[in-house]
């Protein structure tokens, strides 16, 4: 058991056992002057901590204390009233500190009760109360900024936790100091009524037990009661008024001390009003002017110094800024901040910013957090820290997206209109201004609000500003989430599947293959929309096959196979049968005829007329296909896929090439062409 451990629990069981038994004075005495301790303690702990946090035991603390204290005002009353020598800190409270009279420690004793009562506890349970609702009210606020700060790269993965963790911990504080300062006032409460009773029951002893007059017993039990009573009371005051310090604390990253000296005397002008107010009140009033004036003239003095002082730090700072920007002058530039490069940006002019700006109203950084959770959801890979950044070069309603410092697609939005979509089946055109969606192209019109209500009605589909952007930037990621991926991506994904099955990691990286390879199936996945998720399924599948063949490619269409229920689930819905087209034999036979084996891999050798051709008969195909308002799929052989999708890439970046061998053995398929030449 570690000291403090043994430290805490004697403290608590001391407490327990003062209750029941009786102990002698000078048992008493020590443990008064250890509460007297524990309360100072407590007091400067909350007048020197930085954060609230830092005394987040706080409400515990408050409960012990006050279990302790009232079990030492128990033991005293036994004492009183047994014996009538309660010990040597009691009957000192009691005559010195309260003068040996009667009258006088009745009335500090009143006046300390009045004080604790009335002004401390009433008033740090209101802040108490207030705080915890405000704390608990701005929880969601507080995550949604810390999203923002992560989402723009202002703050790190580790800080958002650290962060999150603090918020959390905050809240639990002042919702338990909610509670616990009832304790202070219940420990007021109960100090006051066992007083009474000690003085009633004194009396009673006394007069009754001891055959003391009556005058005799209310003058000895009386003082010894108030003594008690402020014995106890002084160290419940401390308690109290470390409460107070704490529940109207701001959390402040400097020392609480220089801050709040530094607050009082920053402004010499208050200084010399405060003075100058002090000395006119001791030269014309009947005040002492033996104190007022000596100190409104100390007061000056202080706001002078402090005038001099500031005078010549601003004179050092404006020295020390020119020699800064001397030496910038004549210093190497640094360039190396220059060369950074951000995966992905988000450009928008002026216009745009109220949609950006959480204080605005707008949602823009929420929606951009909720990109990357789609994302990863998805297609099981992280999408890059998106930076957001307004630019005045632009278009006030313009905005531009970015993939590695190059512009890859832009758009333009009517900031206080709504883009409405014709579905193809509206009941009755609206009028509006003409556009395009930015995302797919297609023909829209940017209507007023008061047409949305009457646009939906028809049949238009219609869509806001922030999420006509959050389309379009997600459909941007999707589209280059494979150049995206870095080896420093995949190896975070692989230390997460090592987490809880590390034999296929060790089996398959570095003995078979290396991060790079890894990094290239992954890749030719997504370039193909395929979801990575699943990477234990992916790891195995390569484990299998990179002992016969490191070539990507290939290993690539062995991970397409094991994938086949995805692949299945995603290109052909349940219980349907779906419409495909499909190659003729004998264009496969000759794109395999045509496949050249390097050491650097393999590619196609097919000659530049049948390619021509292959495209020509595809793209009619596809017309065909495209004409009934559905996706053309193509079906391939399996070792035909790869190299087709490779020779129409060029022609079709989306277009959909699947084998047979990924393709569920319930499905249900239709050839409705074929492509020749």
């Amino acid at each position: 058991m570690k000291k403090s451990d043994l430290f805490v629990g004697l403290y608590i069981l001391a407490a327990v056992v003062f209750l029941i038994i009786s102990i002698p004075s000078m048992v008493l005495d020590v443990m008064l002057a250890l509460n007297i301790a524990v309360a100072l303690i407590v007091l400067f702990n909350a007048i020197f901590a930085k954060s609230v946090l830092e005394m987040s035991s706080f409400p515990t603390i408050l409960l012990f204390t006050t279990v302790f204290r009232i079990s030492l005002n128990v033991s005293s009353t036994k004492l009183i009233l047994t014996t009538g020598d309660p010990g040597d800190v009691v009957r000192v409270f009691g005559e010195f500190v309260g003068g040996g009279d009667l009258v006088i420690g009745a009335i500090i004793f009143v006046i300390l009760l009045i004080v604790q009562f009335i002004v401390i506890n009433k008033g740090s349970e209101r802040v108490a109360e207030v705080t915890a609702r405000f704390t608990l009210d701005a929880m969601p606020g507080k995550q949604m900024a810390i999203d923002a700060d992560l989402n723009t790269g202002a703050i790190t993965d580790k800080e958002a936790i650290e962060r999150r963790q603090d918020i959390q911990k905050e809240a639990a504080f002042y919702g338990s100091m909610d509670g616990a300062t009832k304790y202070v006032k219940g420990d007021a409460t109960a100090g006051l009524l066992i007083t009474v009773i000690n003085i009633i029951g004194g009396i009673a002893t006394g007069v009754l037990n001891h055959g003391m007059g009556f005058t005799d017993a209310l003058s000895t039990y009386t003082i010894l009661t108030i003594g008690d009573g402020l014995v106890s009371q002084v160290p419940s005051l401390l308690i109290s008024i470390a409460t107070g310090v704490l529940v109207t604390k701001s959390n402040n990253d400097g020392n609480f001390t220089d801050i709040l000296i530094g607050e009082l005397f920053s402004m010499p002008r208050v200084l010399y009003m405060v003075g100058g107010t002090l000395i006119f009140l001791g030269i014309v009033t009947p005040l002492p002017w033996f104190v007022f004036i000596p100190f409104g003239g100390a007061i000056l003095l202080i706001g002078r110094n402090l005038d001099n002082a500031k005078k010549v730090s601003a004179i050092e700072k404006s020295a020390d800024e020119d020699d800064i920007d001397v030496s910038e002058i004549r210093k190497p530039e640094n360039v190396v901040s220059l060369l950074s490069v951000d995966p992905i940006e988000l450009e928008f002019g002026y216009g745009i910013i109220p949609l950006a700006d959480a204080n605005q109203g707008g949602d823009l950084l929420d929606r951009v957090v909720m990109i990357r959770r789609q994302i990863a959801l998805e297609l099981g890979t992280v999408v890059p820290i998106i930076r957001l950044r307004d630019n005045i070069q632009l278009n006030p309603n313009q905005y531009i997206i970015k993939i590695k410092g190059i512009q890859v697609s832009e758009g333009e939005i009517l900031f206080d209109h709504y883009l409405a979509m014709n579905p193809g089946f509206v009941e009755e055109e609206i009028t509006g201004i003409p556009t395009f969606e930015p995302s797919y192209h297609l023909p829209a019109l940017w209507i007023t609000e008061s047409q949305r209500e009457r646009a939906e009605s028809f049949g238009y589909t219609v869509v806001d500003p922030p999420s006509i952007i959050a389309t379009h930037l997600t459909e941007i990621i999707r589209t280059h989430i494979a150049e995206l991926l870095t080896r420093q991506d995949v190896q975070g994904l692989v230390n997460n599947v090592k987490e809880n099955n590390p034999v296929i990691v060790e089996e398959l990286i570095p003995k078979l293959v290396g991060i790079g390879e890894v990094q290239k199936v992954l890749q030719n996945l997504l370039q193909e929309g395929i979801s990575i998720r699943d990477l234990l399924t992916i790891f195995e599948t390569m484990a299998d096959h990179a002992s016969t063949t490191r070539d990507t490619d290939i290993l690539t269409e062995y991970v397409r196979q094991s994938l086949k229920r995805a692949i299945s689930s995603k290109y052909f819905p349940a219980n349907e049968v779906t419409n495909v087209l499909t190659i003729d034999p004998a264009i496969e036979q000759e794109i395999m005829a045509s496949v050249k084996q390097t050491e650097q891999g393999s590619y196609l050798t097919l000659a530049p007329e049948r390619t021509k051709l292959i495209i020509k008969s595809l793209e009619q195909e596809m017309a065909k296909f495209e004409s009934t308002g559905r996706t053309p799929i193509i079906i391939a052989s399996p070792i035909v896929r790869m190299y087709f999708k490779k020779m129409t890439n060029d022609y079709f970046k989306d277009l959909i090439v699947v084998s047979y061998n990924e393709v569920e053995s319930n499905v249900e398929l239709q050839s409705v062409g074929m492509v020749t030449a």
